[in-house]
């Protein structure tokens, strides 16, 4: 089974931290050269020196804040303009805030349309021409479980979730006849800075401690644990290999059996 990345690009969005820096990391390993794009200069800067270079891998980063969907344009097209374009795309953005969706502000919702999908758009647009051209492209959006089943208290990112997932169904059907692919990686509970602020909000709520409400949480789902980072950057290296090219608009659960549905 070929699943070796070398020479190929990656393009890794929001890998300064968390899921984001696991699928970094797990491409480096498989041979890809990979570029780390989020807002924290000297986050990328540490990320970068982590990554493995032991297949001949040259690693960067480019900085912009996904809150701005010009700065990472600009950022981009900055880079394309003196670099050759991507082979693979992993589409990774900060959720939304916590909070009702009956009490969110509609302002929320336009703000995280423009993170992720806006966002997710135009780096598609910049980078499937190269990827046409060559024959090979991987488009992997880090989004949720909660696709299939909505999460309470996350009320905005339920929304835009769904759409990103509808998106990425579309992008399928359109770049599948170009050697491209477009797959979700749908998280479960993974031990992530976002899961342990949602945990404590929700543990205080309870009435009980952060461990208890944690534990009680991993006790619901089959695998009887919390996800790591590191089990979606497996799931993503498959995706972006050769290997998985028959594989396309697939949402992708890593979430040891807690999604209900099929």
């Amino acid at each position: 089974m070929n699943i070796s990345l070398k020479n190929k690009h990656a393009l890794v969005c929001g890998s300064t931290q968390g899921i984001g820096k696991a699928i970094a990391q797990e491409l480096a390993k498989n041979g890809a050269n990979v570029i780390l794009f989020a807002r924290n200069k000297e986050r990328l800067a540490s990320v970068v020196q982590e990554l493995d270079t032991s297949s001949g891998q040259k690693h960067d980063f480019l900085v912009a804040d996904f809150g701005h969907p010009d700065q990472v344009l600009n950022s981009l097209d900055q880079y394309l303009e003196q670099n050759r374009s991507f082979d693979i795309l992993v589409n990774n953005t900060g959720g939304p805030p916590q909070g009702e969706l009956a009490e969110s502000d509609p302002e929320a919702l336009l703000n995280a349309f423009k993170a992720h999908i806006i966002n997710n758009q135009n780096l598609v647009r910049r980078l499937a021409p190269g990827m046409k051209q060559s024959g090979y492209g991987r488009i992997i959006n880090v989004i949720s479980i909660s696709v299939k089943t909505p999460i309470a208290g996350l009320g905005v990112s339920n929304t835009i979730r769904g759409a990103a997932a509808s998106w990425a169904k579309t992008l399928s059907g359109e770049l599948g006849p170009y050697g491209i692919t477009v797959n979700n990686i749908l998280p479960g509970y993974t031990k992530t800075g976002r899961l342990d602020d949602l945990f404590k909000k929700k543990a205080e709520e309870a009435g009980i401690s952060h461990a208890a409400y944690e534990q009680q949480a991993s006790e619901k789902i089959p695998a009887r644990r919390l996800g790591l980072p590191e089990e979606m950057g497996y799931a993503a290296a498959f995706l972006a290999s050769p290997a998985a090219a028959y594989i396309n608009g697939i949402n992708l659960p890593v979430d040891g059996g807690i999604t209900p549905t099929l």
